[in-house]
């Protein structure tokens, strides 16, 4: 009889079992907490321009747009808008950072 090294098809199958399992798992698990890492990637972008706001006040002593941040390379050219693309952004009169679904509701 020879020694052949190798799986059997019943072994393959459990592999293919266990990771279809997990796959099952996390898979969805991943897709509903998309929307919770797009905001938090939105949250640390607006504190990330607050300071840049704050930086280009202390520096000029005046509240700059999002242009004249992008031109005195205080951010580069990732605009008024999130990572997630979608939610717009807004420098107030005094310095705050706010999304435009945030500005609208103060009333500004």
């Amino acid at each position: 009889m020879k020694n052949q090294k190798g799986f059997t098809l019943i072994e393959m199958m459990i592999v293919l079992l266990v990771i279809s399992v997990l796959l099952i798992i996390t898979v969805p698990n991943i897709a509903t907490h998309s929307s919770n890492i797009n905001s938090k990637g939105c949250e640390g972008y607006i504190k990330m321009v607050e300071a840049q706001v704050q930086a280009y006040k202390i520096d000029n002593n005046a509240i700059p747009s999002f242009d004249q941040l992008q031109t005195d390379k205080y951010l580069k050219n990732t605009g008024s808008t999130c990572p997630d693309g979608k939610t717009g952004l807004v420098i107030t009169s005094e310095g705050a950072v706010l999304t435009e679904e945030e500005f609208n509701a103060t009333g500004q």
